[in-house]
């Protein structure tokens, strides 16, 4: 298993060099002039040519890369056009509050999921299952910045009253409710339908049978044989479905005007601040092949033939 596991890593790697030229492709597209946007409209000629000189801008574009990606690789970001600051000591703020936000929303959903998912396969065929699967496809079927926006109109000041609908610095912790439960509804039906189907098809495996037909508990039976086999290839779905928090709480955050890096990227995207932005997409570029690492790694871990190979 560790070879499978440096053949990844490598191969995440790869994608991460590969993201990188993506994203230095696509800021150098972006239209204006980066000087002129920083220093304004009533800027002199002279003083642009010096900012671009600063800036690097009159470089060839391979050099600006090379340059660009020797930083990243020493750890420096570059600093922001639009506030000359450091780019890693302006994101460290952000960073941490989208990280907080969707590790609430992890928390969340994955166990509510797992749980129901579990109990719609247990109760197959039954009331619980028929509205468990109709809700779950009806909740996946809808934009997720859709479901934010329901959300406010049922439980925002314009409904019920119970939360504020955006974000505010002095507002309290009830402010952070709406995009939690956003971004949880976001995520939990492909866990759900993944939990249920692989539950059913656990449950009515022979082994699972023949624990039964040796006069096990129904409880015994679950926890011990069908659970452990089940969370493989769940576990590979809760994965992607975190990995998807990362770029999916950019369209969330700009909705509740929350301060995480879905807001930086949007400023920095109306501001052409291309170190911000090349920064912030590497940055969501690589929790996501980290995340799916881990998914491959669960995966691997939870497979009987790799387990037994390994003995």
């Amino acid at each position: 298993m560790t070879r499978l596991i440096v053949v990844r890593l490598l191969f995440g790697a790869l994608t991460l060099w590969a993201v990188s030229l993506v994203v230095f492709a696509a800021t150098q597209a972006l239209p204006g002039d980066a000087a002129q946007l920083i220093l304004g409209r009533d800027a002199t000629p002279e003083r642009l040519a010096v900012l671009r000189e600063q800036l690097n801008l009159g470089e060839p574009v391979a050099v600006q890369y090379m340059q660009w990606l020797q930083g990243i690789v020493q750890g420096d970001l570059g600093t922001s056009f639009s506030n000359r600051q450091p780019v890693a000591e302006y994101l460290a703020a952000p960073v941490q509050s989208s990280m907080t936000l969707m590790g609430l929303a992890a928390l969340v959903a994955t166990p509510v999921a797992l749980a129901v998912g579990a109990t719609s396969a247990l109760r197959r065929d039954r009331a619980f299952d028929h509205s468990s699967s109709m809700g779950t496809l009806v909740v996946a079927s809808i934009p997720e910045f859709v479901v934010g926006i329901l959300l406010i109109l049922l439980l925002g000041p314009g409904g019920l009253d119970l939360f504020p609908s955006v974000y505010a610095r002095e507002g309290g912790p009830d402010q952070w409710i709406l995009p939690v439960l956003t971004l949880s509804l976001a995520v939990a039906p492909p866990i759900v339908r993944m939990m249920r189907a692989t539950m059913i098809e656990v449950l009515e495996s022979e082994y699972v049978q023949q624990a039964r037909l040796k006069g096990m508990s129904e409880r015994l039976v679950l926890w011990r044989h069908a659970a452990p086999n089940a969370i493989g290839p769940v576990a590979q779905v809760v994965a992607l479905q975190l990995a998807w928090l990362a770029g999916g709480v950019v369209a969330i955050e700009y909705l509740f005007n929350f301060p995480g890096v879905g807001k930086v990227l949007m400023d920095a995207i109306a501001n052409r601040d291309v170190p911000l932005i090349q920064a912030v997409v590497l940055l969501i570029a690589g929790i996501y092949i980290l995340v799916n690492l881990v998914a491959d790694v669960i995966g691997l871990a939870a497979n009987p033939k790799v387990r037994v190979a390994n003995r």
